[in-house]
């Protein structure tokens, strides 16, 4: 056991509670099906949550089937919570349809929101301060004389004891005398700052000795993860959120960044042992699941996480790999990554080539950054494109041979009467000394590039076949010229699991894609081949 796993062990615990399922999906844009959240429970489950917040089973039918078919699926470390509101004004519990909902789900754990704030209760319930403390009280004994673990969401919790911190406090009576398990403090409207919710949340405890706390956040002033850990470190043990932040407005508390600040960080205990290593794959499959691009600078688990781009930064890490890194990416199971561009030093090449195995010298790592630099200033970029990179580096090895070379192309496009429009390309190459000259139709210039290439090359690279354009970006740079202007071409092209980004910029868009596709076809054949080494990445 490492030294990190042993201080973990021994670490005091904070139960994560996720609602990425539930609130999550409030979010703009997220919407997820029965199945989607089957996987995403899954996967929570996987890495250790303590609670997984399924839905509402009163307010759609899609949660309703979730909450049925969760209930055959075999959990190691979650419970499932079922969520819903007190009882209606005026209503028994007994006898309300969203109470009902929440046993029929038959979750072992149920979570019922109640109104905290004088203004909501005056204002959005329209009742009085007394008939607001029966729902809570009533819905809650209800749901416990049932069997369930209860947990009581203390909804606007912080701007209520701000309008009057003596009815809060009567609230979450309420709350336990109607035998709630667990009372979370919520800054609903995410407006609190740091040190209100560590004086709020010292009070509340020390009116409240011994009873069990949580916290839940939202983002609408950026401060969600810090506003979770500053309740943490008054004592509290029970935090909520979602994967990736996801949630109504600006989202919630991002358990993506408050599970490693607190396991990293402040020294408490939230997953099994270990699972923490498996963070950054769960905030990318939800992102995948939800279909929403993930965030890349997004803290521990983004793609820039533990980029370099900088020189001076880049020669530091080159001596100690903690210099600009604040911890071992591979806790979360991400990775250093070195950046190339017209920002970079010598450092980064020789790195860049230590990764690709080429064995870069000094002068040679020189001759690649000028390259690049000289490339970037006519609209290159080559962050996005690291395969480009490595073509650049391979030909400034002495004695290397390139797998072709081009002499000459042709891309025309025509309109014929009965045809319509096509297109086709012309494509002459030099292979080992013999010229190959090909020509192809396509579905436009590029795609007929592409097939005269590959008609050319197949016969004496037979694994080129089995490269594939996965996608095909287009930039203009300088819009302000017309259709004069700069274009700039990234190609992904793939090739089983490996995969690698290629760039080429000109004033002339056939022009830019052609480079970009000659350099994918060649640092392909380089990887085929075992030209670049075992350590490149298989996704650049």
């Amino acid at each position: 056991m490492s030294t990190q796993e042993k201080m973990t062990s021994q670490a005091p615990f904070v139960e994560v509670y996720d609602t990425t399922l539930r609130d999550g999906t409030q979010g703009e844009n997220i919407s997820l099906s029965v199945d989607d959240k089957l996987r995403v429970t899954r996967l929570l489950d996987d890495l250790g949550v303590a609670y997984i917040e399924g839905g509402w089973p009163g307010s759609n039918p899609k949660d309703a089937a979730y909450f049925q078919r969760v209930r055959d699926m075999p959990l190691k470390n979650a419970r499932v919570a079922a969520f819903g509101m007190t009882c209606r004004v005026g209503s028994q519990p007994q006898d309300d349809a969203n109470i009902l909902a929440l046993l029929d789900a038959a979750t072992p754990v149920v979570t019922v929101v109640g109104k905290t704030s004088l203004l909501h209760v005056t204002e959005v319930l329209r009742t009085t301060p007394e008939e607001n403390l029966r729902l809570i009280r009533e819905s809650l004994a209800f749901l416990k004389a049932h069997g369930r673990e209860v947990i009581y969401d203390a909804e606007h919790f912080f701007d209520g004891y701000k309008l009057s911190a003596d009815y809060t406090f009567q609230t979450v009576q309420a709350a336990f005398e109607g035998g709630a398990d667990l009372v979370v403090l919520c800054d609903t409207n995410g407006g609190s700052m740091p040190w209100e919710i560590e004086q709020i949340v010292r009070a509340v405890q020390q009116a409240f000795p011994g009873k069990r706390f949580g916290i839940h956040t939202h983002n609408d002033g950026e401060l969600a993860v810090a506003n979770t850990l500053a309740a943490v470190r008054e004592g509290v043990r029970h935090v909520q959120g979602t994967i990736n932040g996801y949630g109504e407005r600006c989202g919630n508390a991002n358990l993506c960044s408050v599970v490693p600040d607190l396991e990293l960080k402040m020294g408490y205990r939230c997953l099994p042992e270990g699972a923490l290593s498996q963070l950054s794959r769960v905030s990318h499959t939800v992102a995948a699941i939800a279909n929403m691009a993930p965030d890349n600078q997004a803290a521990y688990v983004g793609r820039s996480a533990f980029a370099h781009k900088g020189g001076m930064h880049v020669a530091a890490i080159r001596r100690n790999i903690d210099s600009y890194q604040h911890i071992d990416p591979a806790l979360v199971g991400n990775e250093t990554r070195i950046l190339v561009s017209d920002l970079s030093g010598r450092g980064n090449m020789l790195s860049k080539a230590e990764e690709y195995g080429l064995n870069l010298d000094t002068t040679e790592a020189r001759a690649v950054l000028e390259r690049i630099k000289e490339l970037e200033n006519r609209g290159f970029v080559f962050e996005g494109a690291e395969a480009s990179v490595a073509v650049l580096m391979a030909r400034q090895k002495p004695g290397y041979v390139p797998p072709f070379e081009l002499v000459d192309f042709m891309a025309v496009v025509e309109n014929r009467r009965g045809r319509g429009v096509f297109a086709e390309a012309t494509v002459k190459v030099q292979v080992h000394g013999e010229e190959l000259h090909t020509v192809a139709e396509g579905n436009g210039p590029v795609d007929a590039l592409d097939r005269a290439l590959r008609k050319a090359l197949t016969p004496v690279y037979p694994q080129l076949a089995a490269f594939q354009l996965a996608d095909y970006k287009v930039r203009i740079l300088d819009g302000q010229n017309g259709t004069a202007a700069t274009t700039r071409v990234l190609i992904d092209t793939q090739n089983g699991a490996a995969r690698w980004s290629t760039v080429g910029a000109s004033t002339n868009i056939i022009e830019a894609s052609w480079l970009a596709l000659a350099d994918s076809v060649e640092y392909g054949l380089m990887l085929a081949d075992g030209s670049v080494g075992a350590n490149a990445k298989g996704d650049l």
